[in-house]
């Protein structure tokens, strides 16, 4: 139910003549946003945004580069959407982390001696009445840390469920290899929210033309994942 507050905002737009697209954001949701650009990596860079409400939406850039083996013919560029929805337990942890990190209301980069760039980070919260963000590279806040690990291992989850739609269709013998991997990185921690690529694991695990260590590693995943039925 709209409050009070926000049906006045629109009511006076209404008749000022005011054309909707100017009209206040007030019914926008708070959101956090991650982004990442990293020269060398695969993607190049990328964005996450996450609403109060759990629905999310990905976007991944890599730029056109040289062909292997050719100097001068470039690659297409890799460009990657999706929308989404994250679940209960993702939500709630980053919007707490959020709060505890005063809606990233500071500098938190460390800055004590250089280290080896992971790459350029931007966190951003967008809310009612306040936006703020922080840029850093490395932090040795826990709480920066573990809300970057969220959304990388968000990331890591949708450009691997991407891999494993190519090998399925191109080359099914290389999937045992990337679910090894990525049972690897699982164990790790390192992915999250792996239950946004169970149809394409379900699918997997399902043939039989796919090899049965792939499908096995596939449905060991699905069960982590808690997508496990048919």
């Amino acid at each position: 139910m709209k409050s009070p507050h926000l049906l006045l905002l629109v009511l006076s737009a209404v008749l000022a003549g005011i054309p909707c697209a100017a009209w206040p954001q007030a019914a926008s949701r708070p959101s956090v946003t991650f982004e990442l650009f990293w020269e060398t990596a695969t993607p190049q860079s990328y964005k996450i945004t996450v609403d109060e409400s759990g629905s999310a939406r990905y976007e991944a850039h890599t730029p056109s580069r040289p062909a292997e083996g050719r100097a001068v013919t470039p690659s297409d560029p890799d460009d990657f959407e999706m929308a989404f929805t994250v679940s209960s337990a993702a939500r709630q942890q980053i919007f707490q982390l959020a709060r505890e990190l005063e809606f990233f209301n500071g500098n938190w980069d460390f800055k004590k001696h250089e280290v080896a760039s992971t790459g350029k980070k931007t966190l951003t919260y967008t809310g009612t009445g306040r936006q703020f963000h922080t840029t850093y590279d490395y932090s040795e806040n826990k709480a920066i840390q573990k809300t970057a690990a969220i959304f990388q291992g968000i990331s890591l989850t949708l450009e691997h469920g991407r891999k494993l739609q190519w090998l399925y269709r191109f080359d099914k013998l290389g999937l045992a290899s990337e679910l090894s991997g990525m049972e690897d990185m699982e164990k790790n921690h390192d992915l999250y929210e792996l239950q946004l690529i169970a149809p394409t694991l379900r699918k997997i695990a399902n043939d039989p033309r796919v090899l049965h260590m792939a499908r096995q590693r596939a449905e060991r995943l699905l069960a982590v994942s808690g997508s496990s039925e048919k």
